[in-house]
């Protein structure tokens, strides 16, 4: 199939966030010529409907009847849209003119499934961004980390990622994926709610042979936080606990001897959490192991019905070489 920008449905999720619509929907709509404009609604209070509804009446709402997250919120609104391609964009992006022309190209290309463009920093427009950056990798041991971003070292963008390439997940900040594959691998894990639901998904879909890819040549700049702030003692919670989940879910062998692994290293990052004064972070990260461990037996049916594939992960541990051998970019490790 031969695709145009016709074949795109791009589609933001929104929960309350008029401000955001208000202030990044003018450039979805300048800039994505052809393609078919949706706002998902995840049961907002605030008058996010009526203003869309009058202020751009071009573009599509999908009515959520609640707030199901990330996961459930996209799973429930996609279900209502047929195009070839879903662009799922977060509500604090702005986009970049001609951005969807590199994507459809590569499309035409590669027998590719998912895609995601360079995140940018959009309060700091040089540097990457935290959250997908230029391509997330991950590695034994279910830590994710990017081109251009690994743990809290966030790379200026001099060119140095502008290729494009195969990755093993997309960041959901900005993440293009077939409808087919996405109904195949029967969307998100609801279970997430929100953060790493985007890995998983990309996990599943590599198990299953279909390839992801970084398209350096479309760019987008993202706020980052705005739903939940990086220092938030929620989001450390779902990272940590999700990030687990996926682990159990999706990796191939050493299924035990990862999850005792990550027991150690998680305490150990607890612990730094203590010696910085931030308590509240170090109970995340207990209450993210207790969740796991509740949920153990559901993800162990869970794994029993997927497909595993090796050769997915990096051969050292991304916290050793970060932490210990202090390598701290991507092209250094």
């Amino acid at each position: 199939m031969n695709y145009s920008s016709k074949d795109i449905a791009v589609v933001i999720l929104n929960w309350n966030g008029k401000a955001l619509l208000e202030q990044f929907l003018p450039s979805v709509i300048q800039h994505s010529a052809e393609a078919k404009i949706y706002v998902a609604d995840n049961a907002s209070t605030d008058d996010s409907v009526s203003f869309i509804t009058e202020k751009f009446p071009e573009v599509e709402i999908i009515q959520n009847i609640e707030n199901g997250g990330y996961a459930k919120g996209y799973n429930d609104a996609l279900k209502h849209i047929e195009a070839p391609i879903l662009c799922l964009l977060n509500s604090d992006i702005e986009v970049t003119k001609d951005w969807l022309l590199p994507v459809i190209e590569e499309y035409n290309a590669d027998n590719v499934a998912i895609i995601q463009p360079k995140i940018l920093d959009y309060k700091k427009k040089s540097y990457f961004e935290y959250a997908g950056a230029a391509g997330g990798f991950i590695d034994k041991y279910g830590y994710p980390y990017c081109r251009g971003r690994i743990f809290d070292t966030i790379e200026e963008d001099i060119g140095q990622y502008n290729e494009n390439i195969h990755i093993f997940w997309a960041s959901g900040a900005c993440f293009f994926i077939k409808n087919q594959v996405f109904k195949d691998l029967n969307g998100f894990d609801e279970s997430y709610f929100a953060h790493m639901e985007e890995i998983d998904l990309c996990w599943r879909a590599y198990n299953n042979g279909y390839l992801s890819k970084y398209v350096g040549s479309s760019t987008v700049y993202h706020v980052g936080g705005a739903t939940l702030q990086n220092t938030s003692p929620r989001k450390t919670y779902l990272n940590f606990r999700n990030s687990l989940f996926t682990l159990v879910k999706n990796t191939d062998r050493n299924v035990l001897s990862r999850v005792l692994t990550r027991m150690v290293l998680d305490g150990i990052a607890g612990i730094r959490f203590l010696l910085k004064g931030q308590p509240l972070f170090f109970f995340s990260i207990l209450k993210a192991h207790g969740s796991f461990y509740l949920s153990l037996p559901r993800l162990l049916k869970q794994r029993n019905t997927l497909k595993k594939k090796s050769g997915y992960y990096s051969s050292t541990s991304i916290v050793w070489d970060y932490f210990i051998k202090k390598k701290r970019k991507f092209n250094c490790l």
